[in-house]
C-alpha cells in the first residue's frame, strides 16, 4: 500500500495513545467489546522524523479511531523523534481528539495503588521541552488537558469503576526510563500528585496540531519514600488484571465525545510572532 493510500485511509477524528495501562490487552481487543471492529493493522508511515511506530485503525460503533502504543517502545528511536512521528501521523490523519493513558507513581501520600487520576495540569521536569513539528505556533498552555475530554473520562470511569477516582491533579513529568529517586519525589511533594513520563511532549504536540488532549492515569506504584516501598508483583498484577477495564473506559469515552466541542483548545494555538521579528 502506498503512503498516499495509507493516508487516505486514516482520515479520522479520534486517536488513542496507548500506555502501560492497556499494553497487555492488545487494545482495543482486550476489552471484548462487540462494537469494535479492526480495519487495518501494522500501518507505518514515512515521516520527516523517521518511520513511525505501527498504528491500528479500528471502529467503535460509528467512530473511527487510530491508535498506537506510546512511542512504539522501540529502543533504537529517541523518545523525541518517536513522539514527533506519532503526532505527524495524527496531524496528517486530521485527528481532533486524543486520549492517552498510562500507569503512574504517587507523589501525594494520600493516593494508593489502583486509584484513578484524571489530571488537570502538569509540571514538566523532562528534558524534551523543545520537541515540535514546525515551530510556527505560539502554544498557550492554559487548559492544556482538554476540559471536555477530561469530563468524558471522569463520567465514564465512574460508571465502570467502584474504586477511588480523582477528577483533578497535577502530573509531574520526568525523563525516565528509570523510576525517580527518593530525593526527586521529595522535591515534588506539595507541587504534584502523580509522576510519570507520558504527558510531555505529547501535550505540546497535541496543541501544535490543533487537537484536544487528555489522559486517564492509573496509580501502579508508590513513589520512592511515599507510604511504603512499591511491589514489583503488584505492578505486574495491575498491568495484567486491569487492562481490559481501562480499555472499556476509553472506548465508552470515545462513544460519548463529539469530534469537535465547545472547548478553547484550538484557540490556544497562535501564530508565532518570532518570524516577524526575525524577518525585519
Amino acid at each position: 500500500m502506498s503512503e498516499a493510500d495509507k493516508m487516505n485511509l486514516l482520515k479520522t477524528e479520534f486517536a488513542v495513545i496507548g500506555g502501560s495501562g492497556t499494553l497487555s490487552s492488545d487494545f482495543p481487543l482486550g476489552a471484548d467489546d462487540p462494537g469494535v471492529k479492526i480495519l487495518y493493522d501494522d500501518l507505518e508511515f514515512e515521516t520527516p522524523y523517521g518511520l513511525s511506530p505501527a498504528f491500528r485503525l479500528f471502529t467503535v460503533d460509528d467512530r473511527q479511531v487510530l491508535t498506537c502504543k506510546m512511542h512504539g517502545w522501540r529502543s533504537d528511536v529517541s523518545r523525541a523523534d518517536a513522539s514527533r512521528q506519532v503526532f505527524w501521523a495524527l496531524r496528517e490523519a486530521g485527528v481532533k481528539r486524543i486520549i492517552a493513558e498510562g500507569g503512574v507513581g504517587t507523589v501525594n501520600h494520600l493516593l494508593d495503588t489502583r486509584d484513578f487520576v484524571i489530571p488537570n495540569d502538569y509540571l514538566d521536569f523532562s528534558l524534551r521541552k523543545d520537541v515540535g513539528l514546525e515551530g510556527k505556533y505560539l502554544l498557550v498552555m492554559r487548559d492544556a488537558l482538554c476540559p471536555e475530554v477530561r469530563d468524558g473520562l471522569i463520567e465514564t470511569t465512574r460508571r465502570h469503576y467502584q474504586g477511588r477516582i480523582f477528577s483533578r491533579g497535577i502530573y509531574a513529568v520526568t525523563e525516565g526510563r528509570h523510576f525517580e529517586s527518593p530525593a526527586e519525589i521529595s522535591m515534588m511533594k506539595g507541587h504534584a500528585d502523580i509522576v510519570g513520563q507520558s504527558i510531555c511532549p505529547e501535550v505540546y504536540l497535541a496543541r501544535e496540531i490543533g487537537a484536544c488532549f487528555a489522559g486517564l492515569y492509573y496509580v501502579v506504584n508508590y513513589g520512592e519514600g511515599v507510604v511504603k516501598e512499591w511491589s514489583h508483583q503488584e505492578l505486574k498484577d495491575i498491568f495484567y488484571d486491569d487492562a481490559p477495564m481501562i480499555s472499556r473506559i476509553i472506548l465508552d469515552t470515545i462513544r460519548s465525545l463529539s469530534a469537535t466541542g465547545e472547548c478553547s483548545c484550538r484557540q490556544l494555538r497562535k501564530e508565532t510572532l518570532l518570524k516577524t521579528i526575525y524577518n525585519k
